[in-house]
């Protein structure tokens, strides 16, 4: 399938190719209205339109926006000036995350919201960019209501969300929420052997001051991230919106596989010691522990030494990506993977090597803060009795900051539970959904 352009006008759900959402009409203008004193600030039409180029790549259509590169740094600009139309205060914080202020950021206990702008590799455009692009239509809907605030609001863009260039994910929130420490973070690399510090000082940052910032958390009453779904939940319910519950436990590991190096023309299948096999046997070995446990576990990223054509690999590395809606399925699963691969390494004399590269566990939601965003949405004209509340096996900042603030998240629907990938989508109707109801949950907790 093509990927189409993000300014495609299909409909979502006719059986075509998902596209990005067009230019809002009716309820949809009026989320993206300023105040009537201010000059108007781009809508949410033209806020995709100008964010929808940067860091596409034209043979795939994916997005390529990688942590500190040059399409980071365009979308960095994006977001600078979105917060500047709106007359917000921007600043970038030590770790590189962005936030755009309205009111005082000093004064404590502010309502934060927003996302990510980088991607996975060809990625969609969905994942991150929608939450922060919804979240400045919020506050655009908000000023046009003439919502008196009562506490500081921000709109924030937490740098390498994705983990695509240096391998953690959320290394932004991670370091401000200090679970991850300033010199773990100086010891990232890139593919290309990069360092983190490196990469960020090419870009214009200084990395000297990287590390924990309790005392901007401590100003933070708390944090509400809409995504869209990473599933179909949503469109099996029927519900546009959609509040989390938990997010899975869930984690990555690599699996280093020391074989011999060897001619591939001239060399006895006997006489082999070929990591590739006993990897290949690995992946096998993770989908059947996966769907005995009820899991999920992924083989996505691998990494093959000398990779010719006609050599037999001296080392073959795999990264395994695995989640569960408990500590116990999890544990069970990687455990049964490793065993797995240990048995056949040993049979076929491979060095086999296994490293934890990142871990979350278990993230549950603050029920009063959840309860608190469904009793909001409940109580507006044409609701359900009850907003759908859904747990998810994707890992997401919100979920990072949970253990310093409150949080939560609101999801849009997915018709095709489609992510990471060019076919992402939500209906433009779904969008507008998801930022009037973002709006709503600002108003109940920023406003009078």
């Amino acid at each position: 399938m093509t990927p189409r352009d993000p300014e495609d006008t299909s409909p979502a759900r006719t059986g075509t190719a998902p596209t990005a959402p067009t230019a809002p009409t009716g309820t949809a203008a009026r989320a993206s209205a300023p105040a009537a004193s201010e000059a108007s600030p781009p809508s949410f039409h033209e806020m995709w339109r100008d964010l929808a180029p940067l860091g596409r790549d034209p043979g795939s259509g994916g997005y390529r926006r990688y942590a500190w590169t040059a399409a980071d740094t365009d979308c960095r600009a994006w977001f600078r000036a979105q917060a500047e139309a709106r007359g917000l205060v921007h600043e970038l914080d030590r770790n590189g995350n962005q936030w755009a202020w309205l009111g005082d950021p000093l004064a404590g206990d502010a309502v934060v919201t927003g996302s990510h702008l980088d991607s996975v590799p060809d990625g969609g455009a969905f994942d991150g960019p929608l939450g922060v692009v919804s979240s400045f239509a919020a506050l655009d809907e908000l000023r046009r209501r003439g919502a008196r605030f009562t506490r500081p609001v921000a709109i924030t863009n937490f740098g390498d969300e994705e983990g695509a260039r240096f391998g953690l994910a959320c290394v932004g929130s991670r370091l401000t929420a200090g679970r991850l420490t300033a010199a773990k973070a100086q010891e990232l690399r890139d593919g290309d052997g990069v360092p983190l510090p490196r990469a960020m000082e090419a870009a214009g940052h200084d990395p000297s001051a990287i590390g924990p910032d309790p005392e901007r958390l401590a100003r933070i009453g708390a944090f509400i991230e809409l995504h869209v779904e990473q599933g179909r939940a949503l469109d099996l319910s029927g519900d546009p919106v959609g509040i989390a519950s938990a997010i899975w436990p869930h984690g990555r590991w690599r699996f280093d596989f020391h074989g011999e190096a060897n001619h591939a023309g001239t060399t006895r299948l006997a006489d082999r010691r070929d990591p590739m096999l006993t990897y290949a046997e690995t992946v096998l070995a993770a989908r059947r522990e996966a769907e005995l446990a009820g899991a999920l576990a992924t083989f996505g990223k691998v990494s093959v030494e000398p990779n010719g054509v006609n050599a037999i690999p001296s080392l073959v590395r795999g990264w395994l990506d695995s989640r569960a809606a408990d500590q116990s399925a999890l544990d069970t699963v990687v455990a049964g993977i490793e065993s797995a691969a240990r048995a056949h390494a040993d049979r076929a004399g491979i060095e086999l090597r296994v490293v934890r590269e990142s871990f979350t566990p278990v993230v549950e939601f603050e029920h009063a803060l959840r309860d608190e965003l469904g009793k909001i949405l409940g109580q507006r004209p044409g609701a359900r009795s009850a907003v759908p509340v859904l747990g998810t096996g994707a890992g997401h900042d919100a979920g990072i900051l949970s253990g310093s603030i409150p949080t939560a998240m609101l999801f849009v629907r997915n018709p095709t539970g489609v992510s990471h990938s060019p076919a992402e989508y939500a209906a433009e109707d779904d969008c507008v959904a998801g930022i009037l109801a973002l709006a709503d949950v600002l108003e109940g907790l920023a406003c009078t």
